[in-house]
């Protein structure tokens, strides 16, 4: 399987929409890895190596992203990590889904969430009106303490206390995420699971 345009000219192009699904997007800010605002990209990169595709990535310039294409649970996936700051990654997963003519329910959006405690990991549908219906695999990083601004927490590191809780929170969001796609993997007729 190989989706056309995302590594050359003349490939093929996966035309069952129930084969293509789903699209996995990590959210954050191209580039300063390591931030609570770009644990999306982080749990990408662990899905990337757990699925063995780690040193797949290529730069599809159309939607201003990195992808890398990878099979779970008989699913072919399409991993996407905006090259673009937080506040513009939609503008990336917005061409990326008219490119390849997805629906939000084929995408899934990975990213940091402020009102979850660190390590509280979550699966939601929908979440707002510019997501339409959209999977949200939402990463807790807590709340700035003291006289911390917002915008300075998320766009600061994990502390070393942090970083060291960050290894099993990957674990368990790629965990989380991979069993919220075999949930979606059609059973045969006749399969009676």
């Amino acid at each position: 399987w190989r989706a056309e345009g995302w590594f050359g000219e003349g490939e093929e192009r996966c035309v069952s929409p129930s084969s293509c699904i789903p699209r996995v997007a990590g959210l954050g800010n191209y580039g300063l890895w390591g931030t609570r605002h770009s644990v999306g990209m982080e749990v990408l990169d662990r899905l990337a190596r757990q699925l063995a595709v780690a040193e797949g990535w290529r730069v599809d310039k159309r939607c201003c992203a990195d992808v890398a294409l990878a099979t779970a649970h008989g699913l072919e996936l399409v991993l996407l990590k905006p090259r673009r700051f937080m506040n513009l990654n939609g503008l990336s997963v917005a061409s990326a889904a008219e490119i390849y003519s997805l629906g939000p329910e084929d995408i899934y959006l990975v990213h940091d969430d402020l009102d979850k405690a660190l390590g509280k990991v979550a699966i939601k549908l929908g979440g707002s009106a510019s997501s339409f219906e959209m999977t949200r695999l939402r990463i807790g990083i807590g709340r700035p303490e003291g006289d911390v601004t917002v915008s300075n927490y998320v766009l600061s590191p994990f502390t070393a206390g942090e970083r060291e809780k960050l290894e099993q929170i990957l674990v368990q969001a790629v965990t989380c995420l991979l069993e919220h796609i075999q949930s979606r993997v059609p059973t045969e007729p006749g399969d009676r699971g």
